[in-house]
């Protein structure tokens, strides 16, 4: 007896994302068939079709046919997620969308129109959370008694994205690091501390790093031509929240910073416990070693063991899941939900920081801010 049909897939957009980390794997997963893609650069068209000749190459999601698209799996540009992604809901064609899902409520407010009237569901992406290392976390986060409060973090040596492309310029981004790298993060909060909203953020930002040259991102050199001084985002936000249930949360997103290594940081501290994992989220190959999870009670600590996987099977294990999560008719509406508690707690860090254009004039130590 034959197993259900692969699942009909269209790769909208195919930059960096959409050629490095979704048509590899959705090519190589027995879930799913790619029967399209959409690049509106004739260029880029002409680059897919040569790796696949097979493949159909649209210049238009409005090209896409829903009779013979199951699931769209949009990667393009942060400022037509939104718009994008509504479009293709409005056709009735479900949609898997990469982070950051909106750059506003209003957007977010948007996407939920066009799910709940077009009859198709929303799926978003952030695969922090599906990280073996980060599972091993939530899986002892409930020994550790009453939750009081969560550091979280992922610090780049260097690596700000696209350095003079459009990552960098806040039209186009919505934002730096804390858009970027936030989203990933706030996402693996959500799990620790629940589905809630905070009663308190404030947050700082700055911009030390972002127009030179050298905090480039190695793992993306020549992806964008090098423009400097034209970034207009944050490399690094800074952020304080307090939650419905009176968890706190420090957390820090920086694209380049001075140290040695890019580490990423979640650490649980407990009634009963403390929990922390060190480890490096995304593609860096500027790694420090393995994941580190351990456990402190009472002044001992103890390792716990993680399992290890190679760089990028999260993404792979978040594919596993979608077929369930695409079929489940009591999906609609939650992620959507979810990014738009995520868009609040960022609009919020953002309207309590600085200006950009303060934040990227350096003051020296010691002396305040005019």
């Amino acid at each position: 007896m034959s197993g259900p049909s692969p699942i009909r897939v269209a790769v909208v957009g195919l930059g960096w994302a959409g050629r490095s980390i979704w048509l590899p794997r959705l090519r190589s997963h027995p879930a799913f068939d790619v029967v399209a893609a959409v690049e509106p650069e004739a260029a880029a068209r002409a680059a897919a079709t040569r790796g696949e000749p097979r493949l159909t190459v649209l210049a238009e999601i409005d090209d896409l046919d829903p009779a013979e698209v199951d699931l769209a799996v949009v990667a393009v540009p942060n400022h037509l997620h939104s718009a994008l992604a509504s479009r293709l809901l409005a056709k009735s064609i479900p949609v898997f969308l990469e982070k950051p899902v909106c750059l506003s409520s209003a957007e977010a407010d948007q996407l939920a129109a066009a799910e709940r009237d077009g009859g198709a569901v929303l799926l978003a992406g952030s695969a922090a959370r599906y990280r073996a290392d980060v599972r091993a976390l939530q899986a002892i986060a409930g020994s550790l008694g009453r939750l009081r409060h969560v550091d979280v973090g992922w610090v780049r040596a260097r690596g700000v994205p696209d350095a003079g492309g459009w990552f960098t310029r806040r039209r186009f981004a919505g934002g730096g690091a804390l858009v970027d790298l936030g989203w990933h993060l706030l996402d693996t909060v959500v799990p620790l501390i629940g589905p809630v909203g905070f009663t308190q953020v404030v947050g700082t930002v700055s911009a030390d790093f972002v127009n030179r040259g050298e905090a480039r991102a190695v793992w993306r050199a020549g992806d964008a031509p090098d423009v400097l001084g034209a970034g207009d985002v944050e490399d690094t936000a800074r952020g304080f929240l307090i939650a419905e249930n009176g968890i706190s949360v420090a957390l820090r997103a920086s694209w380049a910073s001075h140290e040695e290594y890019d580490v990423t940081l979640i650490k649980l501290e407990g009634s009963h416990g403390t929990a922390t994992l060190r480890c490096t989220f995304g593609f860096s190959p500027n790694r420090p070693g393995d994941s580190v999870l351990t456990l402190t009670r009472d002044g001992a600590t103890e390792p716990i063991e993680v399992p290890d996987e190679p760089i990028g099977t999260e993404y792979l294990r978040q594919l596993d899941e979608l077929p369930a999560l695409l079929a489940d008719p009591a999906g609609r509406g939650k992620a959507i939900g979810e990014a738009g508690r995520t868009i609040n707690v960022i609009e919020r860090l953002y309207r309590s920081a600085r200006l950009p254009d303060a934040a990227e004039q350096p003051v020296p130590v010691g002396q305040a801010r005019p």
